[in-house]
């Protein structure tokens, strides 16, 4: 998947970064985008047991930062959800909870309702980066 600066359309995956990391969500339009919970800021990640599947306007989403569009390969594209099922499920979301920044986070809420799968790619890199520095200890005790 890549990235660009670009008008969102109906059923995109969108992100803004947001010092390290990225917030994921659903464009529908510009009044709706679906995401996991508002932008991971210090103030919103206080309470995550709270933190809901919510529908807000690209203003709140995007906290004032650039919103990329995502950009399907040609496998992608034959393995995602039409853009009116995507936001079908994403809307069928809406009050879920269960929040965790490792385990259940934004990032899977999308691949979810655009994919059928479960994923994160921040998750993925922070376990990989993870066992790069377990794997570094353990080499120079030896």
């Amino acid at each position: 998947m890549k990235w660009a600066f670009q008008e969102c359309r109906r059923g995109d995956i969108i992100r803004v970064r947001l010092g390290s990391v990225y917030h994921y969500g659903i464009f529908v339009s510009d009044d709706e985008v679906i995401a996991f919970g508002l932008p991971p800021t210090a103030e919103n990640l206080k309470h995550q047991e709270a933190i809901r599947v919510l529908s807000t306007d690209i203003d709140v989403f995007s906290c004032g930062k650039l919103v990329e569009t995502a950009h399907l390969s040609f496998t992608e594209k034959r393995r995602c959800f039409s853009a009116d099922k995507t936001v079908e499920l994403a809307r069928g979301r809406i009050g879920e909870g269960g929040y965790s920044l490792i385990h259940n986070n934004c990032e899977h809420f999308v691949n979810e309702v655009v994919f059928g799968e479960s994923y994160s790619e921040q998750e993925q890199a922070a376990r990989d980066k993870w066992r790069k520095f377990l794997q570094q200890k353990n080499n120079s005790r030896r």
